[in-house]
C-alpha cells in the first residue's frame, strides 16, 4: 500500500489536509509530516524520506509545496505523485528577509498580534470568513510558538530555488490554488504548470491561500480524481 503524505504550510499543522486524510485513509497509508523541528527546507524533505519506507504520493500546502517539490528533486524514483497546493517555486526576492525577519521579531513579542496581522489576508479576501474557520485556523497558530515560527521563516529564507529543477520533474504532479490567492497567485501555478511535462492544474473558487480547508470538498474532490487516473 503506498502513502499518502501530507504536508502542511507555516505555523500549520494536520489540520489542513484532515479532510483528504479521512477520504484516503481507507486505502492509503496516512503520514502527516512534522515541519517543526528544522530550518533548512532540505533538511526536512530528507527527514520525511527517511521517516518514510516505500513509494509515495506527496500533497504539500504553501511551505509544504516547496518540501514536496525538494522531495521529487532528492528522491525522484519513490514519488509516485506530487500534488502542489498554493505554493511557490522561486527563491527569495530583494528586500523579503527584511521583511520575514520583522515577522519573526512580531511572533516574539505576541503570537496573538502575529496571527491578528497575518492571518486576514490569507483567506479570500471577497467574502467574510467562515467564523468557526477563522476560529480553527487562529487556535492552529497559536498551537505553534515564536520559536517553530522562525525555524520556518528561516526556512523559507534559505529556500532551494526550485525553478532550477522543476523540468526535471517527471511524476505525474497536480497543482491547486485557491482563485483568489493573493500571496501565491494562480499565474504562478501556471508557471509551475508550464514546467513540468506531466502536471495538471486546478484553479479552487472562491478560496485564498487556504484553499485547503476554505473549500475543502472542492479540494478533496480534485485530487482524489486525480489520484484515481494516475
Amino acid at each position: 500500500m503506498n502513502t499518502l503524505i501530507l504536508i502542511p504550510g507555516l505555523i500549520c499543522d494536520k489540520i489542513i489536509w484532515q479532510a483528504l486524510a479521512r477520504s484516503a485513509s481507507a486505502h492509503m497509508n496516512i503520514y502527516n509530516a512534522d515541519l517543526t523541528k528544522s530550518t533548512s527546507i532540505s533538511d526536512m524533505a530528507q527527514m520525511i524520506l527517511d521517516d518514510v519506507e516505500g513509494d509515495m504520493i506527496v500533497v504539500g500546502h504553501s511551505l509544504g509545496g516547496r518540501v514536496a517539490m525538494e522531495m521529487a528533486r532528492i528522491n525522484p524514483a519513490r514519488i509516485i505523485g506530487l500534488v502542489l497546493a498554493d505554493t511557490g517555486y522561486m527563491p527569495k526576492s530583494e528586500g523579503e528577509e527584511i521583511k520575514r525577519q520583522a515577522m519573526i521579531d512580531l511572533g516574539h513579542e505576541s503570537m496573538e498580534k502575529l496571527v491578528a496581522q497575518w492571518l486576514p489576508p490569507m483567506l479570500n479576501p471577497e467574502t467574510e470568513p467562515d467564523p468557526q474557520l477563522y476560529a480553527d485556523l487562529t487556535d492552529m497558530v497559536l498551537r505553534a510558538d515564536a520559536d517553530i515560527h522562525e525555524r520556518q521563516i528561516r526556512a523559507l529564507i534559505t529556500r532551494p530555488d526550485a525553478s532550477q529543477y522543476l523540468n526535471q520533474i517527471n511524476c505525474p504532479t497536480l497543482l491547486l490554488v485557491g482563485r483568489q490567492d493573493g500571496w501565491s497567485p494562480v499565474a504562478q501555478h501556471q508557471e509551475i504548470a508550464d514546467e513540468i511535462a506531466n502536471s495538471q492544474l486546478v484553479i479552487i473558487e472562491d478560496a485564498g491561500h487556504f484553499a485547503p480547508v476554505e473549500q475543502e470538498t472542492k479540494v478533496v474532490k480534485a485530487i482524489t480524481n486525480w489520484m484515481n487516473n494516475i
